[in-house]
């Protein structure tokens, strides 16, 4: 189990950028996946982003937009977010499943374990 908290949400205005941070408490990401989520009002949670170690996903959404990244000494996975559009908004989750080379990286935030409390992400237009 890792507990992991998020940070860097905010209010900004479209073409604009945040970058969100995700940092493991109590051990590091070596034994993880880590996967970037967000829900917008009245809709289904969904996966922005995802690293299992050097592997990376991105949702169509956010290809060329987004960058996720990671920073081991510190603990902490990036979301860089780029050329926001209204239709980013949401709360923003970090979380994390275990993993290690050789088994799925998933995508499906059904198989994450260890959620984050979120952050607001507000993109006006």
């Amino acid at each position: 189990e890792v507990q992991v908290v998020e940070s860097g949400g905010g209010l900004v205005q479209a073409g604009g950028s945040l970058r969100l941070s995700c940092t493991a408490f109590g051990t590091t990401f070596d034994d993880y996946a880590i996967g970037w989520f967000r829900q917008a009002p009245g809709k289904e949670r969904e996966v922005v982003s995802r690293m299992c170690s050097s592997e990376k996903y991105y949702a169509d959404s956010v290809k060329g937009r987004f960058t996720i990244s990671s920073d081991n000494a510190k603990k902490t996975v990036y979301l860089q977010m780029n050329s926001l559009k209204p239709e980013d908004t949401g709360v923003y989750y970090c979380a994390a499943h275990r993993w290690e080379r050789g088994f799925l990286c998933y995508s499906d935030p059904d198989e994450y374990d260890d959620w984050g409390p979120g952050t607001q992400v507000t993109v006006s237009s």
